[in-house]
């Protein structure tokens, strides 16, 4: 079962001759329970994906599913029961006046939920927080810390589909593992399904089974990890990202 469907999905902003498409016909399946990741340079469309998904973008046109349920230009409150976005910024995302206790009773609270107390103490203890981080405020917490609570957050209403976009990118490089098992671990316990979108091939290729490349608001080749990992793309454009991943590449023999 197919639960996210995008089918001819194009977003652009601004109207007439100040009009930006800023997406273009992009289409791709991310099976229940898969991990599907979207890579691309800075500008290729790839959160804005994520953001029409989510309906932060109403201008679009196309087809969007989610669990075979067609969005339109609204989103019923159900369907953010079931999708969750967690933001590249940890810092940015949470209010800098709430506690985490604020953070998470007010997520359970708005979507019902009555086991307040019961549910944020389990919230954090899903996302490797103990109890002392219970009343802390983000400025008191490292980045890592701070982006464990967003992913608590977004846990919080007990969805089925997370969208990452760029979970790691703001993180030290010697946290950025952390939260990525993290993500990795709650996948398989929950049996949640991942969009996720990155720059860092290396990290696409840890968290997900298929990529789609993105270039200048299109998808340019759709691929298994496996193909990725043994650098066997189609696309001229795909095998020049693979090529930046890796470094210098001599284009000469350098003992000539």
């Amino acid at each position: 079962m197919s639960t996210l469907e995008l089918d001819k999905l194009n977003v652009w902003f601004g109207d007439r001759y100040d009009r930006v498409d800023a997406v273009r016909g992009a289409t791709f399946t991310v099976p229940s329970g898969a991990s599907f990741g979207l890579v691309g340079e800075s500008g290729s469309g790839k959160s804005t994906i994520l953001r029409a998904l989510v309906g932060l973008v109403p201008t679009w046109s196309g087809t969007m599913k989610v669990d075979g349920a067609q969005l339109g230009k609204s989103r019923p409150r159900s369907f953010f029961r079931d999708v969750q976005m967690v933001f590249q910024d940890p810092y940015a995302s949470l209010h800098p006046r709430h506690s985490v206790d604020q953070v998470l009773g007010e997520t359970l609270k708005l979507h019902g939920f009555k086991d307040i107390d019961k549910r944020i103490q389990k919230l954090l203890a899903d996302v490797g927080l103990g109890p002392k981080f219970r009343f802390r405020y983000p400025h008191q917490l490292s980045g890592g810390q701070r982006q464990r609570v967003a992913v608590a957050r977004a846990l919080a209403p007990e969805p089925s589909v997370l969208l990452l976009d760029e979970p790691t990118s703001a993180l030290d490089v010697s946290v950025q593992a952390e939260v990525l098992n993290l993500l990795t671990d709650l996948r398989d316990t929950r049996g949640l399904t991942y969009l996720m979108v990155s720059h860092d091939l290396s990290v696409v290729a840890h968290m997900c089974e298929h990529i789609a490349v993105m270039q200048n608001g299109e998808i340019v080749e759709l691929l298994g990890v496996e193909a990725m990992r043994a650098m066997a793309p189609e696309h001229p454009y795909t095998q020049h990202l693979l090529d930046n991943s890796l470094g210098y590449k001599p284009t000469t023999d350098p003992t000539e």
